[in-house]
């Protein structure tokens, strides 16, 4: 097994350049995105032995790379075109939620026998991670003393089901519109026309100059350090938020936007995210805890897509934001943000993290809420 930091980050790259590769080659992996093709790729890896499922590598793609790559892909974001996404992403995320709490009860009048006294505390849990996100998991099973057992093992089925839904969201707009391959309700990013990836990297990288590169290099970096020391001296507002908000406004100005390749290195950093992300979902953890917690999971996060698209579908959303919707619901801004990108929904992206944050905000309440209720239910 590759044990090796560097060694590890050799294979995700290694992923990425075969995803990439096969997206500009084969029209059924265009299909597919490059973006599945890394989450595939990763799971592959790491549940046949060849890659660890818990590495520092994953850690750092999860944090440091990817605050990275959506300083980068903001860059390239244009706040006019958000205007009408905006409104029809929060109804879309709104369905979503209400979802994922129809999908809490069903899984709860289905397994809580099977899951056993620890139900209504998982009730609460999966309704705030898949509204917020995971930090909304740990924090209600703190709150609810979940055992660690349980714990470990819901962790595992999350980590799965939350790995196929992304997949999932990355094919479903493709199969469902009437013209599979097509990124349905898609804009592009400001002043590009939609492409694969392998043809944005390419063309970037003809012409892109060292100044574009330590320029982006310098920007992206200085917006996640000011982040950070915002978010420690104002404590009530999110990091997160601060480097959407700093990365927007110099997203706009003159000298920034003459720099080459934003677009494209943030796009490269979320597939190696993406390549992390399945290489952590190891299938043996998941069966070790038994079934009941799987299908947990599966039957929260089965009803919410129905939900969301169902429902979304009568109502005359597009599936790009339906999918975008549904990632900040479950996955969380980075998901938002890796769908939005791999599929070039780029006047999603800025709709897709706002409402992601905003679940942030209230997974907690409702988790507890639906956890406080079960527990009467259920006689916890």
């Amino acid at each position: 097994m590759i044990t090796d930091p560097f060694a590890v980050f050799l294979a995700l790259a290694g992923v990425v350049f075969s995803a990439v590769w096969l997206e500009s080659r084969y029209r059924f992996f265009r299909t597919a995105s490059a973006g599945l093709l890394c989450l595939t790729f990763g799971m592959l890896l790491s549940n046949s032995g060849i890659l660890p499922g818990d590495a520092e590598a994953y850690n750092q793609l999860g944090t440091i790379w990817v605050n990275a790559a959506i300083v980068l892909i903001l860059l390239a974001v244009d706040l006019k075109t958000i205007r009408q996404a905006g409104s029809r992403m929060l109804g879309a995320f709104g369905i979503g939620a209400i979802g994922t709490m129809t999908g809490v009860a069903a899984a709860t009048l289905l397994w809580s026998g099977a899951v056993g006294p620890e139900a209504w505390k998982l009730s609460g849990q999966f309704t705030g991670t898949y509204i917020g996100g995971g930090a909304n998991f740990y924090a209600l099973g703190s709150a609810f003393s979940t055992d660690p057992a349980v714990m470990s093992g819901a962790v595992a089925a999350d980590v799965i089901v939350t790995v196929a839904w992304l997949a999932a969201c990355l094919t479903l707009p493709a199969i469902l519109s009437k013209k599979p391959g097509d990124a349905v309700g898609a804009t592009p990013l400001a002043g590009e026309q939609p492409m694969t990836l392998e043809r944005r990297l390419k063309e970037s990288g003809e012409s892109l100059r060292v100044m574009d590169f330590f320029g982006l290099a310098s920007i992206t970096l200085g917006v996640m350090v000011a982040a950070q020391f915002l978010g420690g001296l104002v404590p009530a507002i999110p990091s997160v938020l601060w480097l959407t908000t700093i990365a927007l406004i110099l997203g706009h100005t003159p000298w920034v936007r003459g720099l080459r390749g934003a677009p494209v290195l943030g796009n490269a950093l979320i597939l190696l995210f993406l390549a992390g992300n399945g290489a952590q979902s190891l299938v043996s953890e998941m069966l070790a805890a038994g079934p009941a917690l799987f299908l947990y999971a599966l039957t929260t996060v089965g009803v919410h897509g129905l939900v969301i698209f169902g429902v979304g579908r009568l109502l005359r959303f597009d599936f790009g934001t339906l999918a975008v919707a549904s990632q900040a619901n479950i996955g969380g801004a980075a998901s938002a943000v890796a769908i939005a990108s791999a599929r070039g929904y780029g006047d999603k992206l800025l709709p897709g993290i706002a409402v992601a944050l905003a679940g942030y905000a209230v997974g907690n309440y409702l988790g507890f809420g639906v956890g406080t209720i079960a527990r009467g239910l259920l006689g916890g």
